[in-house]
Parts: structure tokens; C-alpha cells; sequence
């Protein structure tokens, strides 16, 4: 599923993208697709191999050409290895959450944007967020390395884009429906993944 809203994110052929926290890179193969040039970026080398080896085989498929994929790294989000005003157009899609240094992070993505360049940046709603670490800690850090160490408003976000520098010029919500599936594996322990109730 994407979490942004490619039709605002002036992504064509040419234009250098970067996937800061990629994951798995449903975002960074959704800009190949549209032929942009991807950087995709993760700070967890189990996906970084994920998604060398699905751009390969969308490369082999022929669903991208090679000049679409820049590149797939291991990097921290805090200390990104580009130069200044590298990037046309940046996506970090469900991230900022879990990065203990998040002005950091985004003062690093304000850095690699190009002057005029565009930022997509998604968190979970608030409201969903909080019942989930209510229900249980196991869904977040400290208790679970890499789990999500904070919980964004609105008004929280738009300020601390606006702190490093970027301008915000719109935001929206999406649907939520993945929202009760999350309450019920924090309510039957989100690690345990052979429960019935998430599993049918």
C-alpha cells in the first residue's frame, strides 16, 4: 500500500528520488515505475537485500530500465552519505517515528533536497498511534528495538518540518482500516503472529 500521494509529487522521467527508509521499497518501485532515477535507502540490511533483489527482478521483467535504479543502501537516516541538494524529490513514509534523532533526520532530508524540491512525509494519525501503545508495549520502543519511539500531531510534524527549514504546503489523512488489525495484534501480543484473531 502507498502512504503518499504520488500525483503531488511531480515524479517523472528524470527525476532524482530518494526513499529515506524505504522498508521494503513499495515507494522506491512506484517512482521507478514512473521513471524516475531511485536512491532507496534503509537502515536495516534485511531489506536493503529485499529490494535489490525485487528491482532485479522488475528489471528482468522489464517493468523498469536500468537507468531507474540508482541505488539500494544501508544508511541512517541521520547521517545521509549525499551531497548537499542532491534529491528532486525525497520520500520518508512511516520513519520519522522511529528515529530517536528525528530533527536530525529531517535536517539531513532538507539538506539532500534540491532548492524548489519536494518532500513526501508520512506518520501514523495520532489517535490510532495511542491506542496501540496503550494495548500494549510490546508495539513500541523501548521495548521493541526499532519500534516506534514517539507519537506525531499534526501540529508536531508541521513544526519540526518547518524547523529544518522546509515549507509546508499540504497534508491529508488516509484511511485508517489497517488501524483495527494493529489494535487486535497489540491486544493479543503484536510478536505473535500465530493468533487466530490476525491470522484468518
Amino acid at each position: 500500500m502507498l502512504t503518499v500521494r504520488f500525483s503531488e509529487l511531480s515524479i517523472g522521467p528524470g527525476t532524482l528520488f530518494l526513499d529515506a527508509g524505504a522498508g521494503f521499497g513499495r515507494h522506491a518501485f512506484e517512482a521507478a515505475r514512473l521513471g524516475a532515477q531511485v536512491v532507496a535507502l534503509d537502515y536495516a540490511q534485511d531489506e536493503v537485500i529485499a529490494m535489490r533483489a525485487t528491482f532485479s527482478a522488475m528489471y528482468e521483467a522489464g517493468e523498469i530500465k536500468a537507468e531507474n535504479l540508482v541505488g539500494v543502501l544501508r544508511g541512517d537516516a541521520t547521517c545521509l552519505p549525499f551531497a548537499d541538494n542532491s534529491f528532486d524529490c525525497i520520500v520518508t513514509s512511516e520513519v520519522l517515528e522511529h528515529i530517536q534523532n528525528d530533527v536530525a533526520a529531517l535536517s539531513e532530508l532538507a539538506r539532500v533536497l534540491k532548492p524548489g524540491g519536494t518532500l513526501g512525509a508520512t506518520v501514523p494519525s495520532w489517535f490510532p498511534e495511542k491506542i496501540n501503545w496503550m494495548l500494549s508495549d510490546e508495539y513500541h520502543a523501548p521495548f521493541v528495538v526499532g519500534g516506534h519511539v514517539r507519537i506525531y500531531s499534526g501540529t508536531e510534524l508541521k513544526a519540526k518540518l518547518r524547523a529544518a527549514g522546509l515549507r509546508v504546503v499540504g497534508q491529508h489523512r488516509a484511511h485508517g482500516l489497517h488501524s483495527p488489525y494493529w489494535w487486535l495484534r497489540c491486544a493479543v501480543g503484536p510478536a505473535r503472529e500465530d493468533n487466530r484473531m490476525v491470522n484468518v
